[in-house]
């Protein structure tokens, strides 16, 4: 992010402690409500003049220097330890940190912002909009401090050099969490100029970060969509504890689905790719973007006069890593669709002297699947069968002398893929059209979307595997269901903090390590919280080579593709 104070991304660690940071809106509203019965609120004016006059004398006079020498006070060795240190426990900056405190500090900012606002009453010029007025500019002031990002151009203070003494923006802030022993003031630096206590280094570093022409460039970028309207609630910027947890579907989305809905309209008519999150890894910046196109416009057969839009979306986003200098892009789940771009070879082959390598991660998740069946196994029914994905599981379960029953209506897709495979090894693929045709075969790898009725075919006992986004419903209590494809991410990784249901491409120092394609791999398999599905494949895509990651102290499993 091209103003951002701190590069890093928020990580998971920090977003569960920071749990609770709403607990002061509790508070406030007790001590509201304490004060709707105490005073005759429904008495007062819409709106006074003369009262927000009077609040800003006593915000100015009572409240910033009361704050500065409490604040200054919570940082004394006794009272920080106890008291003041879980606020500045969270490594990054965030709106959600302010309100991240002790209840004895949520308690001394009720006194605070109580002074001007009942002090006004009590002269007699009190109102509601000076009431509701003043609480929402100073918890807005309270999270603009925290927010991570220099809003404030430098050339405003240049130009009006008294808005040093009257605004605190973000870096000036941040500069307290990191030196701690400057920068003490509630909104107005005035206070710390008076008592000297202003970091040297404040209006340098907002200049600095105010005038970025540039921020750093990707070394990865993961070229995502959303796959339906509930799931793009689970997005850090709509609620980051929700998104930093697996995503299941909650009773709370539903009645946002009209409004998200609305979103996705104007997002499919206006809206371009945009950075979703970020993190790193051993000095590498990964990134996620996000094409603003949906699952089911690609699915839907009356939508297809849409993918010539989709296809300009995606070529948009690879031409600007491209041209931004990202070494790698990764295309996400349909974003490789093969009927839509042919995995993307459309891109390749339209744009042949791309410097960034176009990837995605078919290979990879085929081993991960391909590893979780059973050597005893000697029938398979799968669906999505014609896909890179599932042309790739097919051939190699044939040459494992297994036979696969392929789910596909086109003759002509599945002899091509037959016709891959070795001549001895031809006779255990097998072309079916119904599901009826798996009505004896417990072994089911599920690559296209499968309905309960569908389900019901199986017999019991049977095992799903799956590399669906998304997942299938696990209909039949008789039967068991494979989640996808997983790996664990390094303890190492900087900045992670929200689940995806996606795979990622893997950068060992800088570079694709290039192996054959009889090389071992080594996967690390399973996530945070137990479905995290991470961000880690490792597949060369033009040449569909392999490289590899190990991590000590970790089970490792390991086979050949």
């Amino acid at each position: 992010m091209k103003l951002g104070i701190d590069q890093k991304g928020l990580e998971f660690k920090q977003i569960d402690a920071e749990w609770h940071w709403d607990n002061f809106l509790i508070l406030q509203f007790i001590a509201a409500s304490f004060l709707y019965l105490s005073l005759p609120l429904s008495d007062f004016p819409i709106f006074d003049s003369r009262g927000f006059l009077w609040c800003l004398i006593l915000h100015i006079g009572i409240s910033e220097p009361l704050y500065y020498w409490l604040h200054r006070l919570l940082h004394s060795p006794a009272f920080f330890q106890h008291y003041h240190w879980l606020h500045h426990s969270s490594r990054v900056l965030h709106p959600f940190t302010a309100g991240h405190a002790t209840f004895l500090e949520h308690l001394l900012l009720c006194v605070v912002v109580g002074i001007p606002t009942l002090g006004t009453i009590y002269i007699g010029y009190g109102s509601i909009s000076l009431m509701y007025g003043y609480l929402l500019a100073f918890d807005f002031l309270q999270c603009l401090a925290h927010c991570n990002v220099e809003v404030f151009p430098s050339n405003l203070f240049d130009n009006f050099p008294l808005l040093k003494h009257i605004i605190r923006t973000p870096t000036y802030h941040s500069l307290h969490h990191t030196d701690m022993v400057t920068n003490f003031c509630l909104f107005m630096p005035f206070y710390d100029s008076l008592w000297k206590t202003t970091n040297a280094q404040s209006w340098e570093l907002q200049r600095e970060i105010s005038s970025r022409k540039k921020s750093r460039v990707a070394d990865f970028v993961f070229l995502a969509h959303v796959v339906d309207v509930i799931s793009a609630l689970h997005s850090p910027f709509v609620f980051r504890s929700f998104s930093s947890m697996p995503f299941t579907i909650k009773p709370f989305l539903f009645p946002m689905w009209p409004f998200t809905y609305l979103v996705m309209l104007v997002m499919w008519a206006k809206a371009k790719t945009f950075l979703f999150s970020l993190y790193y890894l051993r000095g590498k910046l990964h990134e996620t973007w996000i094409v603003p196109r949906f699952g089911f416009q690609v699915h839907f057969v009356f939508l297809t006069f849409c993918n010539k839009s989709i296809n300009n979306q995606i070529e948009d986003a690879i031409l600007k890593a491209d041209r931004l200098g990202v070494k790698v892009i990764s295309l996400a789940a349909l974003n490789k669709n093969e009927s839509l771009n042919g995995g993307g070879t459309l891109f390749t082959t339209k744009h042949p002297n791309l410097r960034v390598r176009v990837v995605h991660g078919n290979t990879l998740t085929a081993a991960v699947i391909l590893h979780e069946i059973p050597n005893d196994v000697d029938e398979v029914f799968l669906t999505g069968a014609t896909s890179k994905l599932g042309r790739a599981i097919a051939l190699y379960l044939a040459r494992r002398k297994v036979k696969v029953l392929m789910l596909t209506l086109s003759a002509e897709r599945f002899n091509k893929i037959q016709k891959e495979a070795p001549l001895d090894c031809q006779k255990h693929l097998v072309q079916v059209t119904k599901y009826q045709a798996a009505q004896h075969c417990k072994t089911w790898i599920i690559g296209k979307w499968t309905t309960p009725r569908e389900q019901y075919w199986a017999p019991s006992g049977t095992h799903f595997h799956q590399f669906v986004v998304p997942p299938i419903i696990p209909f039949r209590r008789d039967c068991t269901y494979g989640k996808l494809a997983a790996m664990r991410l390094p303890d190492d990784v900087e900045g992670l903090g929200s689940c995806e249901e996606e795979l990622y491409i893997f950068l060992k120092d800088g570079s694709i390590t290039r192996l054959g394609r009889s090389t071992s791999i080594r996967l690390i398999l399973c996530g945070r919280r137990h479905l995290y599905t991470a961000q880690a494949i490792v597949e060369y895509a033009k040449t569909e080579e392999l490289c590899t990651h190990t991590k000590k102290n970790c089970a490792l499993y390991q086979w050949n593709v």
